[in-house]
C-alpha cells in the first residue's frame, strides 16, 4: 500500500517500471495482479487530474486531489470505509476534524432544501451513524436507513433505535433490492461519490422503480476534490464535476406504469456552510423529481433543461450573447437597462432578493455591490449557472449565491424574500399563474416584484413569428394579459408597461456595436456566427415593427396583511 503523501511521487514512472513485473505476476497470482493494476491505474488518473483547474477557493491545498476513475473496484471502497468506521464517530464518518461544527451548521441547511416530509416514506441511503436519520424520522411517516458498514448500522441503531418508525438495513446499495413504489423521498449524503459511473446509472434506474410517482431524490456530493482534512492512507473516492452528476442523474429512465419516466432537476446548489467555513463551493447538493418523460414538450431532449443547454443556451451561444449585451449580461440592454429597471425598486441594504433566471450573474453582482442586498440567483440552465459560479470566484466576499433551479418546482418558506426580480425568463413558463402565486407566497408583506419579459402583440401572429415562438419553446402573453394575471393572483399596485420602444433602442445600439466590432467578433467566433447574430438582431427589430413581438416591464407589490 502506498501512502497518500507519496501518491504524487511519479506514479506514472512507478507504473511503467513495474509493468513487466506485473505481466510475470499475472501468471502466478492473477487476482492480486489485477488489483494492483487497478490501484495504479486509479492513481494515474488522479495524478493527471491534479493539474486540473479546480477554482481559486480550493481548500486544503496540501491534500492531494483525486479524479473520477471508472476502474476503482468496489472492494476498494469497502476497504476504505472499513478503515474509517472503526470508532463510528461523527468525525470519522465526515472525515474531518471540524465535523461537530460543520454538522451543526450544514444539517439544518440540508434539511431546509427537502420537500415536505409529513406523511412521507423515506429511504435513506448511506445513512452512516444516523446524522440525518433522527431528523428525517421526526418529520416523516417512516424511514428506512441503509448503510453497508456494520459498525455504522450498529451505531445508528443505538442512536435512533428507540424510534418506532425507523427500519435499519445493512446492505450495499449496488445490490439492494426493494419493492417498487415504496418511497416518496430517497435521501443520501455523500453516497454517489463512492460509486462508479456504471453503478450510479444502475442505482438511479432502480430508484425510479422504488419511488412513487412524483417522488423526489436528494443527494449531496463532494465535487472536484476532497473537502475533509482527515488523513487517508489511500482514497478511492470519485470526485466528479457537477456536470457529470447532472448527466448521470437525468439520463436514467424507466418504464413506470406504462409510461417513460426519469428525473428532472428541481435545484442544485453549493452547500453554504462549506463556502463560509472552508471557502469551498464544491460541496454540491441536488433535489430531483421523478416525472413522466414528454419528448414532444422538451423538443426531443430528455428534459427541458437539456433542450435549453443544447440549443439557445449552449455555452458558445452564451458567450456570443455576452459579447453583444456586455460583460455579465445575457438579456436586453445589458447593464444600462438593468440600472434603469432597478431604479424602480426601493432596494435597501440587507434585503433578500431572489433573481429568477439569473443568467451569468451580472445583474446580481451589480445589485449586491450597489445596494448591499443579498441575492440568490436561480437559473434552469446549468451552463448559465456554471459561468455565474466562475465569475463568483472573482467576487470575494460577495453576498450572491447561485443555484440551478426550476422555479416552477422550487419551494421556499413563506415570506422568504423582500424582492423577486426576473429578466426575460418567464417567457419559457407555460403556467405563469401558478408561478406568480408562488411569488406571492415567497415575498414578505409589502415585498416588491419586478419583471421584464418577452411579450406578444394581439393574435393572429405572422407565420414567421409563430414558427419562432415554437422553435424557442416560448409561451407569450400580451403586456396587458401579463398584468391581469398578476392582479388576479393577488398582487397590488400592478404596473404593466409596454417597453418595446426601449427594446428597439437597445437592439439598434447592440447591432451597431456588433457591426463596429465585426473583426474582433469573427476572430473570437466565426463569420458564420457573426452573420447569425446580426441577422437575429435584425429579425427582432422586424418582429417588433410588425407588432408581433413586444417587451413588457411589470412592477407589483405583495399587499400587507389586512388589519
Amino acid at each position: 500500500m502506498y501512502s497518500e503523501s507519496c501518491s504524487h511521487f511519479s506514479l506514472l514512472q512507478i507504473r511503467h517500471s513495474v509493468f513487466p513485473f506485473l505481466l510475470f505476476l499475472k501468471y502466478l497470482c492473477p487476482c492480486y495482479s489485477d488489483l494492483l493494476c487497478s490501484r495504479l491505474y486509479c492513481s494515474e488518473k488522479r495524478e493527471k487530474a491534479h493539474t486540473m483547474h479546480l477554482g481559486t477557493d480550493a481548500p486544503n491545498k496540501h491534500i492531494p486531489s483525486f479524479a473520477v476513475s471508472e476502474s476503482c473496484p468496489r472492494p476498494e471502497m469497502r476497504r476504505f470505509w472499513q478503515d474509517h468506521s472503526q470508532e463510528s464517530s461523527l468525525q470519522e464518518m465526515m472525515l474531518d476534524s471540524e465535523a461537530e461544527r460543520l454538522s451543526h451548521e450544514d444539517t439544518p441547511e440540508i434539511l431546509a432544501l427537502l420537500p415536505g416530509l409529513e406523511g412521507q416514506d423515506v429511504l435513506e441511503l448511506g445513512a452512516g451513524i444516523g446524522r440525518f436519520t433522527g431528523f428525517l424520522a421526526e418529520r416523516a411517516h417512516h424511514v428506512t436507513a441503509v448503510d453497508f458498514m456494520e459498525n455504522f448500522v450498529v451505531q445508528n441503531r443505538a442512536n435512533n433505535g428507540h424510534r418506532a418508525n425507523v427500519k435499519f438495513l445493512e446492505a450495499d446499495v449496488t445490490s439492494l433490492q426493494l419493492p417498487q413504489q415504496s418511497f416518496d423521498l430517497i435521501f443520501s449524503n455523500w453516497l454517489f461519490m463512492y460509486l462508479s459511473d456504471t453503478e450510479v446509472s444502475n442505482v438511479v434506474q432502480r430508484m425510479l422503480l422504488w419511488l412513487r410517482p412524483g417522488g423526489h431524490l436528494f443527494l449531496r456530493e463532494s465535487c472536484f476534490y476532497q473537502s475533509g482534512n482527515s488523513p487517508r492512507s489511500f482514497n478511492p473516492t470519485l470526485y466528479r464535476s457537477p456536470a457529470d452528476y447532472n448527466r448521470l442523474l437525468t439520463s436514467a429512465h424507466q418504464t413506470c406504469e406504462g409510461k417513460l419516466c426519469g428525473f428532472e432537476i428541481v435545484l442544485s446548489r453549493s452547500v453554504q456552510t462549506y463556502i463560509k467555513r472552508k471557502q469551498n463551493r464544491n460541496q454540491v447538493c441536488w433535489l430531483l423529481r421523478m416525472v413522466p418523460r414528454n419528448l414532444e414538450a422538451t423538443h426531443g431532449y430528455e428534459t427541458f433543461q437539456k433542450f435549453l443547454d443544447s440549443e439557445q443556451y449552449a455555452s458558445r451561444s452564451i458567450r456570443r450573447y455576452e459579447w453583444v449585451f456586455g460583460p455579465g449580461f445575457v438579456s436586453t440592454g445589458g447593464l444600462s437597462t438593468t440600472k434603469e429597471l432597478l431604479s424602480m425598486l426601493d432596494l435597501k441594504k440587507g434585503q433578500r432578493v431572489l433573481d429568477i433566471g439569473c443568467g451569468i450573474g451580472g445583474g446580481d453582482f451589480y445589485m449586491a455591490k450597489e445596494f448591499g442586498v443579498e441575492v440568490l440567483g436561480m437559473d434552469l440552465s446549468h451552463n448559465m449557472v456554471e459561468l455565474a459560479l466562475e465569475r463568483a470566484q472573482k467576487e470575494p466576499g460577495s453576498s450572491v449565491q447561485f443555484e440551478i433551479g426550476d422555479a416552477t418546482q422550487r419551494l421556499f418558506p413563506e415570506a422568504s424574500f423582500d424582492v423577486i426580480y426576473s429578466r426575460d425568463t418567464i417567457l419559457h413558463v407555460v403556467d405563469k399563474r401558478a408561478l406568480f402565486a408562488k411569488f406571492l407566497v415567497w415575498l414578505k408583506p409589502g415585498g416588491q416584484l419586478l419583471i421584464s419579459d418577452y411579450c406578444c402583440g394581439p393574435r393572429p401572429w405572422s407565420k414567421a413569428f409563430t414558427e419562432y415562438v415554437q422553435q424557442r419553446g416560448y409561451s407569450l402573453l400580451t403586456p396587458h394579459e401579463y398584468g391581469q394575471v398578476l392582479q388576479e393572483v393577488g398582487f397590488s399596485q400592478v404596473k404593466a408597461l409596454d417597453y418595446t420602444e426601449r427594446m428597439l433602442t437597445a437592439l439598434a445600439q447592440e447591432l451597431q456595436e456588433l457591426e463596429r466590432s465585426h473583426d474582433q467578433f469573427v476572430q473570437e467566433f466565426s463569420e458564420k456566427e457573426f452573420d447569425s447574430m446580426a441577422s437575429g438582431w435584425r429579425q427582432k427589430r422586424q418582429r417588433c415593427a410588425d407588432g408581433d413581438q413586444r417587451w413588457g416591464v411589470f412592477y407589483a407589490l405583495k399587499p400587507h396583511a389586512a388589519l
